[in-house]
């Protein structure tokens, strides 16, 4: 058992399906001949060819439109978008055709496909290059989405997307691509999508994230231990949509507070909705309201500015205090 940065678990699992299915096949741009952007398709076309990992034009439209027409014709395209922000200029393709095709043909067609794309900030990219969009796209009906925090997730959940017959949204953490390496076994195995994972017991308080945010909650946890006594449970969502309902009430029942962290801004962040959720189905367990600690209502600034705007381990933890003193 290897172990593994999660850009090496996704080139491994991606060169397992390319193996074992003859209708996948990857597109995008530069996935081929220079291996993707940060290079979590390197060496596949060298394996399997132009006509399997293929080279699109600078054309996210065309990239995802082409990818519904493969999968409305049984093929399983695998398209990926070199960042986040650029998804919308697709979003026609994905939210309007991708996402609603089995039900507007009244379940005679899915529309298989995963959409990778690297997601988040930390790493001092241009603009558009590190916005997360991702209420966006879970207030799509039939689109999954999923947000990869680990190595081991990462293979895990890619298989259970690849399994799925309706088109999912992958989001992949830039700022932890190659930060953290895990054990990942060689052979194939899912992690479930629509299952969050609790990568923290406590029962002081719930803190909730997922992607790039769950290394920054899992140090917050750690302050909070050492300086306050304070066990947190950390739960990370690993799928946005849908939403693990039953472990985050579970948890909140628990700890009687929570605290969700997301990239995203405040207004109508994802943040928001699960804070509703909590507040209809743990309501009586709550000893303070839901807190979120997210990004300003601002464009996403210059690069100097990054740590200014992007939620850091101390705001979490001020964020913890203040619940713990309601």
């Amino acid at each position: 058992m290897a172990r593994l940065t999660i850009v090496q678990a996704l080139n491994q699992t991606l060169r397992y399906l390319l193996a074992t299915d003859q209708r996948v096949i990857l597109l995008g741009e530069d996935v081929g001949r220079d291996g993707g952007v940060f290079r979590v398709t390197e060496g596949l076309v060298d394996e399997f060819g132009p006509d399997r990992v293929v080279d699109t034009p600078l054309a996210e439209s065309a990239i995802i439109g082409t990818s519904v027409g493969l999968a409305a014709s049984g093929l399983r395209p695998i398209p990926e978008i070199q960042f986040f922000g650029f998804l919308l200029p697709a979003f026609e393709q994905l939210v309007t055709q991708a996402a609603r095709l089995h039900a507007r043909s009244a379940g005679r067609h899915n529309i298989a496909m995963v959409v990778r794309t690297p997601y988040g900030g930390g790493v001092r990219t241009p603009e558009l290059h590190s916005d997360a969009f991702e209420s966006y796209f879970v207030h799509a009906p039939g689109l999954k989405v999923v947000a990869v925090s680990t190595p081991y997730n990462a293979k895990g959940l890619l298989l259970s997307a690849y399994d799925d017959p309706d088109p999912v949204l992958f989001l992949e953490p830039l700022r932890t691509y190659r930060a953290m390496r895990e054990e990942v076994p060689d052979e194939p195995y899912r992690v479930p999508l629509g299952q969050a994972r609790v990568a923290r017991p406590g029962r002081d308080v719930t803190l909730v994230a997922w992607s790039g945010m769950v290394p920054v909650v899992e140090r917050a946890a750690e302050l909070l231990a050492e300086q306050d006594g304070v066990e947190a449970e950390v739960i990370d969502l690993q799928t946005l949509s849908p939403l693990d309902e039953a472990t985050l009430v579970a948890s909140v029942q628990k700890t009687g507070r929570a605290v969700v962290v997301h990239e995203a801004v405040r207004t109508g962040g994802l943040g928001a909705e699960i804070a509703a959720l909590i507040m209809e189905r743990g309501f009586l367990s709550l000893e303070a309201p839901v807190m979120r600690v997210t990004s300003p209502d601002v464009p996403y600034p210059p690069t100097g500015l990054e740590g200014f705007f992007l939620p850091d381990a101390e705001r979490v933890v001020e964020a913890v205090r203040a619940s713990l003193r309601y």
